[in-house]
């Protein structure tokens, strides 16, 4: 039997490989399955958030995502979502939707499924436009599994079901947010917790993770995100003052266009600093990481969906980088992306996933709701991503009806 169908997805070069026994119905009958994209649809809609998240850059009281949906001809339909945030990357919901409709869609119906390679070479025609990019490759992914009748996870690596959670804490005093990280430890069981920091002065945000610790003790993991909101010598002031704090790692404290500052400022840390919003794509790792202005990374499948992430994850391995999964303040369908992915490594599964930002939403799209469980997320068994999206809630939540 050969399997030169299906050289595009990594799986082992031979099939007596037990563990993917399951696959070898897929790979006979895939020849024959007919899997062109017929349409790409850019739906967008918003939800609000029951408690708004503040940070250095900006802040999300409503989530004004776009729902993108990938139809084959075969009938399938895979989904994904693009978070638009136009702090970060300069995309808006309206932008999403345009260059989908207009510019993205018209090159990319009538490829397979399997066109990977060429989808990613049309779609890098276009300068910018991270997250439609990265939902149009996940929705393809899904649409995928789910003719194959296999989870994403699987394909891509199928290391395990599972992902310890990381829960993201914004801007608030030291007492509000030692409460919202106590409910999250009683409710759902996390017990690491992203701080974020970046004002000013700079003792706002550090009587914060001290509270925290002097709360939490050695129970839990803390680290901090200062989305570029400090410059460098802030950033190594407010470090020094929580030297004492047992930090797992500090993240975007200063911008990285400050290159000289940056590099001073990582070369004296004691804990890796990790680019986020600074290397969102291969070529910005290697830049940050062999310029010395980080030496960790997040990655985010909202940004470099599955085949970049792939990519982006191969070259930390290669360089031994810490990484985290990180989140795009996704909704469900978006975190459900992020665990398909973070559980399909080995690599990504060593520190907890940034995964539960969802629970501030009043609201989501999904049939059956994730469900965080002694601080873990586990993925659906179904095939594809393994969520469905609810019509009826998708009715009453887009805004172009």
């Amino acid at each position: 039997m050969q399997i030169r169908y299906f050289t595009s997805i990594y799986l082992p070069h031979t099939v007596s490989d037990t563990s993917h026994k399951h696959l070898i119905p897929v790979l006979m009958s895939l020849p024959e399955v007919s899997m062109k994209i017929t349409a790409i649809e850019a739906i967008p809609f918003a939800i609000p958030y029951r408690k708004p998240l503040l940070f250095a850059s900006g802040e999300v009281r409503v989530a004004k995502h776009v729902l993108v949906r990938v139809h084959t001809s075969d009938g399938t339909v895979g989904v994904a979502e693009a978070p638009p945030r136009p702090f970060t990357y300069g995309e808006t919901q309206t932008g999403i939707r345009a260059v989908i409709d207009e510019i993205f869609a018209p090159e990319l119906v009538g490829l397979t499924l399997l066109d990977r390679e060429q989808v990613r070479g049309r779609l890098d025609r276009t300068i910018g436009n991270p997250t439609a990019k990265a939902a149009i490759d996940m929705a393809i992914w899904d649409a995928l599994g789910k003719t194959l009748d296999v989870s994403v996870s699987e394909l891509l690596g199928g290391y395990t079901d599972r992902l310890r959670v990381s829960h993201m804490l914004g801007f608030d005093t030291p007492a509000a947010m030692v409460d919202e990280a106590q409910r999250m430890r009683d409710e759902y069981g996390i017990s690491t917790f992203k701080v974020k920091v970046g004002r000013r002065p700079v003792t706002l945000d550090t009587a914060v993770v001290r509270a925290l610790r002097e709360h939490f003790g050695g129970a839990v993991e803390l680290y901090v995100d200062g989305n570029r909101g400090w410059s460098a010598t802030e950033s190594a002031s407010a470090m020094a003052e929580m030297a004492d704090l047992g930090l797992l790692f500090a993240e975007e404290l200063c911008p990285a266009d400050d290159v000289l500052g940056r590099r001073w400022l990582v070369q004296q840390l004691g804990i890796p600093f990790i680019a986020d919003e600074s290397a969102p794509t291969p070529a910005d790792v290697t830049r940050e990481i062999l310029g010395g202005s980080a030496t960790a990374i997040n990655i985010k499948t909202a940004r470099t969906g599955f085949t970049v992430s792939q990519r982006v994850l191969a070259l930390a391995e290669g360089l031994g980088l810490d990484m985290v999964m990180g989140n795009q303040i996704d909704g469900q369908l978006g975190t459900a992306c992020t665990l398909a992915f973070g559980t399909a490594f080995e690599r990504t599964t060593r520190h907890a996933g940034e995964l539960s930002n969802f629970l501030d939403m009043s609201d989501d799209l999904l049939t059956e709701p994730l469900q965080i469980v002694d601080g873990y997320l586990h993925r659906r068994p179904g095939a594809g991503i393994g969520v469905d999206v609810d019509p009826d809630k998708l009715a009453a939540y887009r805004t172009d009806t």
